[in-house]
């Protein structure tokens, strides 16, 4: 019979040390913080980076400081690079400066078009960027796509392209609402409020602006006591649409419940992409991924083989934002990090995900 994850109290795991990035060290990461010194060089900078399967605090190597990230803020991850916006000049960068195999000497940074704004709509709020390929090797049709608060998508081919193609959502939505890139279908994915369509654009955005529409069809529903049904109905709730290396497809449902001493453990509910028939995806719900770890967070969502990295659980699901946290789904257990105690108490909230890194 299905059930549903978690009500469990969580095992409370925290590191008291800060060490230096070793090629030994593959992640995944959350970007904590970036450190710029002066230097008689100029400036160099480094950044602070979580270990999850190691619970440690990884400082990254001593690199020169890109001058474009001077002013600029994290506002997105995508396959492992950063997007940086400096909202005086309304522009950003794309930059592997948190990456810790990057060039110390001059870490890459690929300029994007300054932004420009549909009238009425806002691109001071940007809810996470997403990317078709990564920056490394090049690609010239390489597409950048931006989800900003609001009803704006932007996307761009930075090596092509001197500004944005603007493209309005047909419906409003909040920060959790992510654009995704599906390499299987080569199309961008933003799921609708509710959770019950997704709405897809094309690779080639100039081609065809209209999206495309799948209603998503849950079978295999968990059974629970009523009380239990009305108790979850009232927590807070995000929807995520995940892609394995693979291709395979699933909507990961996050449940959050407030109570005046914070956030509780979360529970989540797992829903596999079976088929597609007539506009419909049919989506069934499980409680086994098999050997994949499934990562959400402010970042483009992704999932790895668990067997391929040291420390991995398999059939797990990492969240980074009301909560730093893993549910392992075979065990039925529940893993809360602590941030280490030689942390900077300076250091902003950082709601990201970094993918394994590996050396170019």
């Amino acid at each position: 019979m299905p059930r549903l994850l978690f009500k469990l109290s969580p095992l409370i795991y925290k590191s008291g040390s800060v060490r230096t990035f070793s090629s030994s060290t593959t992640g995944p990461y959350t970007p904590m913080c970036m450190i710029m010194s002066p230097s008689p060089n100029g400036n160099v900078g480094e950044a602070l980076l979580f270990n999850v399967d190691s619970c440690e605090l990884v400082r990254s190597p001593e690199k020169a400081f890109p001058k474009e990230l001077y002013n600029a803020t994290l506002v997105g991850t995508s396959r492992g690079w950063g997007m940086f916006s400096n909202r005086l000049y309304r522009s950003a960068v794309i930059s592997d400066f948190l990456n810790p195999y990057a060039s110390k000497s001059e870490p890459k940074v690929i300029p994007l078009p300054p932004f420009t704004t549909i009238p009425t709509y806002q691109t001071e709020v940007v809810c996470n960027m997403a990317m078709s390929s990564s920056p490394e090797p090049y690609d010239k049709d390489r597409v950048v796509g931006i989800k900003f608060l609001g009803k704006q998508l932007s996307f761009c081919r930075p090596h092509l392209d001197l500004r944005w193609t603007n493209i309005p959502t047909p419906f409003e939505s909040w920060d959790t609402s992510k654009l995704m890139y599906s390499k299987k279908d080569q199309r961008f994915n933003l799921l609708a409020p509710g959770g019950n369509y997704l709405c897809s654009w094309d690779h080639d955005f100039n081609k065809d602006k209209k999206p495309k529409f799948h209603e998503l069809v849950l079978h295999n529903l968990p059974s629970m006591p009523r009380e239990q049904q009305k108790r979850l109905d009232s927590n807070c709730r995000e929807d995520h649409w995940v892609e394995s290396p693979s291709g395979e497809s699933f909507l990961v449902k996050w449940f959050s419940e407030y109570t005046p001493e914070g956030c509780k453990v979360p529970m989540v509910m797992v829903f596999r992409e079976e088929d597609t028939k007539d506009g419909r995806k049919n989506m069934h719900y499980t409680d086994d991924i098999g050997d994949m770890c499934i990562f959400i967070s402010k970042s483009e969502d992704f999932c790895v083989k668990a067997s391929s990295f040291r420390g991995l659980n398999p059939n797990s699901i990492f969240l980074n934002g009301r909560l730093f946290v893993s549910l392992n789904m075979s065990k039925f257990s529940c893993r809360l990090y602590e941030y280490p105690e030689d942390t900077p108490y300076t250091i902003p909230y950082s709601p990201y995900r970094l993918p394994p890194f590996s050396s170019y």
